[in-house]
């Protein structure tokens, strides 16, 4: 469901969605994230190496968990592996207009063989997962381009207003890693003044009186530690245990973070400890990032979105962190 944001408050993937690689065609440009973002150094378990599913450049031991979106690390001795698939992009029409609706056509090729059929996994019940904002970050949209007989995926789309729009295309080509590819598409027209974002917005209302506020451990969001953030969903005022949530694609919630200055993507993906979400993400740079919740309640998508202004950490934050991270094990256990 579509949710359309225009406050003053990103990616998460809860990705802190903390979800999460590039292509160009079509006249349309997009670029790769980058792999040599903060990573675990490498650990094998015998000859095996441990990875995240997500974020495949997060190399760790069997039982660590990754720091971009607290997955546990899997068996993967493809990691370090460099991706052989690309996704070709183009929309119907080639020129945007606002609020008028655009096809959305993308499709994974092999870069060495580009009429080879490239199948991708399901993942989170889903084949590719588009989340698109626009250059501000006052617009969100998450959809899921559907499979042709070609092998292209589509999808409808609206866009408000005229402007530049980000487009991360969330994916897994079967036998390789996980994916993400920055798309891009400008909407002509007169672009309205960006959003101004103030201090941090860390309870986002959803309608029908539901609610999610945010509360970073140490009480700051701080880059190149691991950041614990605990998540509380209220209704009507009320706590709500959420576990009483329905599944939504195939998890309580998902998260996505974006940062404002370089549109880094990360999708987060909350887990659930006494009845709250618990995310885990890293920050790479300091900054504003906006950051949106998703979750379904009899049938009924709802989003929260959040403003975090994330600032340089140091080695004494990093210290105190640590000691507050081992207290939260302490009582976990």
């Amino acid at each position: 469901m579509k949710q359309i944001f225009k406050i003053a408050l990103p990616i998460l993937a809860l990705g802190t969605i903390v979800f999460f690689t590039a292509c160009n065609n079509s006249g349309t440009n997009s670029k790769k994230e980058n792999a040599d973002s903060t990573h675990t150094e490498a650990a094998h378990s015998g000859d095996h190496t441990f990875a995240c599913p997500m974020h495949p450049e997060i190399i760790g031991k069997e039982g660590d968990t990754c720091p971009k979106c607290g997955m546990k690390l899997e068996h993967n001795d493809n990691a370090t592996a460099a991706t052989n698939v690309s996704m070709q992009f183009n929309t119907t029409p080639a020129t945007a207009k606002p609020n008028e609706e655009i096809t959305l056509s993308l499709t994974p090729k092999m870069k060495d063989n580009p009429n080879e059929q490239v199948p991708l996994d399901v993942e989170h019940t889903k084949k590719i997962h588009l989340i698109i904002v626009n250059d501000d970050l006052s617009w969100f949209d998450h959809i899921h381009p559907e499979l042709n007989a070609d092998g292209s995926y589509t999808a409808k789309e609206k866009f408000p207003a005229p402007g530049k729009y980000t487009l991360f295309a969330d994916y897994k080509p079967s036998g390789a890693n996980h994916t993400v590819d920055y798309l891009n598409v400008t909407v002509e027209g007169t672009v309205p003044a960006a959003k101004v974002y103030g201090p941090d917005k860390l309870t986002g209302t959803a309608g029908d009186g539901f609610s999610v506020s945010l509360a970073p451990e140490g009480g700051k969001f701080l880059t190149n530690m691991a950041m614990h953030i605990n998540g509380v969903m209220m209704l009507n005022g009320k706590e709500v245990d959420v576990n009483t949530l329905e599944d939504y694609l195939g998890a309580k919630a998902h998260m996505v973070v974006v940062s404002l200055a370089d549109k880094k993507y990360l999708h987060v993906h909350p887990s659930v400890e006494g009845g709250k979400f618990d995310l885990h993400t890293t920050f790479d740079k300091p900054g504003v990032y906006r950051g949106w919740i998703q979750f379904q309640s009899k049938g009924k998508v709802y989003t929260s979105d959040f403003v975090m202004n994330v600032a340089e950490g140091n080695a004494d934050n990093m210290k105190g962190m640590d000691m507050k991270k081992d207290e939260h094990t302490d009582h976990a256990h």
